[in-house]
């Protein structure tokens, strides 16, 4: 699910809100989705039948209610700088203002940690079901994950958001303490001020990794006259964004430009991992890529 979807979902004085009821499929190799609304998830359980089964089960029951407890808060979650005596009742909502204030200092709502803190959701739902192995929620490219104690997941990583398919493998195993992964770039669902192709972060939990995601994204930057912007509101009126301009092109750009764009996002990343707020990030921009802090040897093979 990406912010610009749950912008649509406010009501107005005659018109009800667009929930409806939570789709459910099995999809091949025991996968199942469930579609809400914008809410799109993919997911996947390890374990015996019946463990799996009940927690498919949660999951569904989980979904029903969030959608609904987003579109009442999302006034809150549009703004910046939430007071901390401010109270919302719902844990989705409570874990995107979390999240956001971890990057205090950079230009952030809540709504940039929604995809992450839906799946971060889902999955608390499913944990509570003993004998499962492993799970991922998937929510639109933003994953939140367990892992019990021995176990491991190879997850693929897109160079770019527009093909989709992936490039590079991240190996994860039970004792890296990741519970997050998410991919934000120009040309995805949601909007980005910066040129990055695609920005992969792991962290503790998808809302974090979704925030800096869209943070670092943002930062691969440079100025280059084969770069289309619009302002955010001429795509989106009720964008949180405002009049910023957001990339709507990259044409081709030079080697030295590339490099710039990259370094930008670079330092972001490395200053949010020495502050420990993520562990790791692959930044991809015009077939060049660049990996901080993760073990290229172990974790992230570049094909």
């Amino acid at each position: 699910m990406n912010a610009r979807a749950l912008h649509h979902l406010r009501p107005g004085p005659a018109e009800p809100i667009p929930t409806g009821h939570v789709q459910q499929a099995l999809l091949p190799g025991n996968r199942l989705h469930l579609q809400h609304g914008p809410i799109n998830l993919v997911i996947k359980a390890y374990g015996g039948d019946a463990e799996v089964c009940r927690a498919y089960e949660r999951a569904e029951r989980s979904l029903s209610g969030i959608l609904q407890s987003l579109v009442d808060n999302l006034p809150l979650l549009r703004s910046l700088g939430i007071p901390a005596c401010v109270c919302v009742t719902d844990a989705t909502s409570q874990q995107m203002i979390s999240a956001a204030k971890r990057f205090e200092g950079h230009f952030v709502t809540p709504m940039a940690a929604v995809a992450g803190a839906v799946a971060d959701s889902i999955l608390e739902a499913m944990k509570k079901t003993d004998g499962l192995h492993k799970i991922y929620v998937n929510n639109g490219g933003d994953i939140a994950l367990h892992l019990a104690p021995g176990q491991h997941m190879q997850i693929g990583i897109v160079p770019t958001l527009a093909m989709a398919t992936p490039d590079a493998s991240l190996y994860v195993t039970s004792g890296d303490g990741i519970g997050g992964i998410a991919t934000s770039g120009w040309d995805g669902h949601s909007m980005s001020l910066g040129i990055a192709d695609a920005v992969t972060v792991i962290a503790a939990s998808g809302a974090i990794a979704d925030v800096a995601a869209t943070l670092v994204a943002n930062q691969v930057d440079c100025i280059d006259e084969g770069i289309e912007r619009r302002p955010a509101l001429d795509l989106d009126p009720d964008s949180d964004l405002g009049e910023r301009l957001v990339t709507v092109k990259v044409g081709k750009l030079s080697e030295n430009a590339i490099n710039n764009a990259l370094d930008r996002g670079e330092q972001l990343a490395l200053n949010l991992i020495r502050r420990g707020i993520i562990q790791g990030t692959l930044l991809s921009l015009q077939g060049h890529n660049r990996t901080i802090g993760l073990p290229i040897d172990r974790q992230v093979r570049l094909t």
